[in-house]
């Protein structure tokens, strides 16, 4: 969530949430656009597939500014190949260039190994990892945007003490965020990805 300094109504983010179990993971998104105290738009697509379908990315944030973020993004990911080297890269760049300094949204993107959380700051980081109640890794959780918390405590209990998949975590957890969120709603898209062997 952020406000405009000084220029207009307070937009607020989403809730964009990556589920992972093994080398299967689901990112899940709301489609609820509001400005000020108007939902101006319930159907707004905020997951998408890069990389010839092998990454998964969410944003959280102004639209026109994520577009921007994610073809810069795509761009890395041809020029590297790798993630975690693309994510790197773009946030550096995105901290440093001043035409990307101005730009709010944040981007959470995932493939079948890791899932990175990007912000306009120079972060990447990588969420710790949901264990059971013996202390078993049982997947990893990472969420942003406005309902983003309630989003990823739900999905962080329901990794830790459930057998259901990634993507049935992730609509349930979505689903909760939707209940407590007012900036978020149960127009949820989901994208998954699972490593064939």
């Amino acid at each position: 969530m952020y406000a405009e300094q000084g220029r207009g109504p307070t937009m607020h983010a989403t809730t964009i949430l990556a589920v992972r179990r093994g080398s299967s993971v689901t990112l899940a998104g709301d489609g609820q656009v509001t400005l000020g105290d108007a939902v101006v738009k319930g159907t707004a697509r905020k997951i998408r597939r890069l990389h010839d379908g092998r990454v998964v990315a969410g944003f959280a944030g102004s639209t026109a500014d994520a577009f921007t973020l994610f073809e810069r993004f795509e761009a890395r990911l041809k020029a590297h190949g790798q993630l975690r080297r693309a994510a790197v890269e773009l946030a550096r760049e995105w901290r440093t260039e001043r035409a990307l300094r101005r730009l709010e949204a944040m981007l959470l993107v995932a493939d079948t190994e890791e899932t990175l959380l990007i912000s306009g700051s120079g972060d990447v980081l990588e969420p710790d990892p949901v264990r059971n109640h013996a202390g078993e890794l049982a997947g990893g959780v990472a969420a942003i945007g406005s309902g983003g918390r309630y989003a990823e405590a739900a999905a962080r209990a329901l990794v830790a003490h459930s057998t259901l998949d990634v993507e049935a975590i992730a609509r349930e957890a979505m689903g909760i965020a939707a209940d407590i969120c007012i900036y978020t709603n149960r127009n949820i898209v989901v994208e998954s990805l699972t490593e064939t062997t």
